[in-house]
């Protein structure tokens, strides 16, 4: 039943962070012709136009937070190997499995608790930008701790499963990966 529910959520998780990482590759596309835009009406036709910038810092958060999870998810993101790699395997696996992930998971739940702070805030008080758009600025700030949550079950989803191998004793990619790369040098 409980392996069942893990599964589901791991497929939804899966689906979601999969989207918002695409997603996130078309607002990078999206920024690099505003900045284009932007660089042509500054340089060409000497009519500088802040909405290139402003579009293309807004789109830059957006890409940060939507895509963390799936970056997470899919084990993409940056490691230091230097401390992990002096302890046995079975120890490296407990260490990237579970406590790395717990470690993360703690600091991802305050910066999202802070963030939804900000959120609600910035709702509460009709909060807008400086430029001449006066874009609101809750929805934009309501986006970050909803990547974060989001992070924050993927977290959530490693530290089951890597609870789950250490209990089974397989070992995952993780190690492995970490073992080869080591040994290949």
């Amino acid at each position: 039943m409980v392996g069942r529910l893990v599964r589901r959520i791991d497929r939804w998780l899966g689906r979601v962070s999969e989207f918002l990482l695409v997603f996130s590759g078309w607002l990078i596309l999206v920024m690099a012709f505003a900045q284009t835009y932007g660089v042509i009406m500054r340089y060409v036709f000497r009519s500088p136009d802040p909405a290139s910038y402003e579009l293309s810092q807004l789109f830059l958060l957006l890409c940060g937070v939507l895509a963390v999870a799936g970056v997470e998810r899919l084990d993409q993101n940056v490691r230091n190997d230097i401390v992990s790699s002096h302890f046995p395997p079975r120890m490296n696996a407990i260490l990237v499995e579970t406590v790395f992930p717990v470690l993360s998971l703690v600091f991802v739940v305050v910066l999202a608790w802070k963030s939804m702070d900000d959120a609600l805030y910035a709702l509460s008080i009709g909060q807008h930008s400086q430029s001449p758009w006066e874009l609101p600025l809750a929805p934009i700030k309501l986006s970050i701790p909803f990547g974060l949550l989001l992070l924050c079950l993927v977290l959530v989803s490693k530290v089951i499963h890597g609870i789950r191998s250490i209990k089974s004793g397989h070992r995952q990619k993780v190690e492995n990966s970490g073992d080869t790369a080591m040994n290949d040098r």
